[in-house]
């Protein structure tokens, strides 16, 4: 393939972002350990945080369907996470984040 088709390919993907807030037993389970690890996996960008009353808040980036396979990941965690509700907003994709890293408070 010519360089310039592999340039129009990429433009043609559709991006996406999406915020998520997760509930249940997720902290302590190393949910954002193993989130990094998929969404590096998946080239997504964001990042991901513990919250002050026990959820998890995820924020990515990347080709929509990656994202949306972060997402369903995200619905059963690590192994002895127990996700009870996942929040999700979609955003406008914005392409601002370079990695996807943990986020400290």
């Amino acid at each position: 393939m010519k360089e310039k088709e592999i340039d129009n390919m990429d433009k043609n993907v559709k991006k996406g972002r999406a915020h998520l807030l997760i509930s249940g037993r997720v902290q302590g389970v190393a949910f954002r350990y193993y989130t990094v690890t998929n969404a590096q996996n998946l080239g997504i960008k964001g990042w991901v945080r513990n919250c002050w009353d026990g959820k998890v808040e995820v924020v990515m980036e990347g080709e929509e369907d990656k994202v949306k396979k972060l997402i369903d990941w995200c619905y059963q965690g690590p192994r002895s996470a127990i996700i009870e509700k996942v929040d999700i907003k979609w955003e406008e994709y914005r392409g601002e984040f370079k990695t996807f890293s943990i986020k400290w408070l």
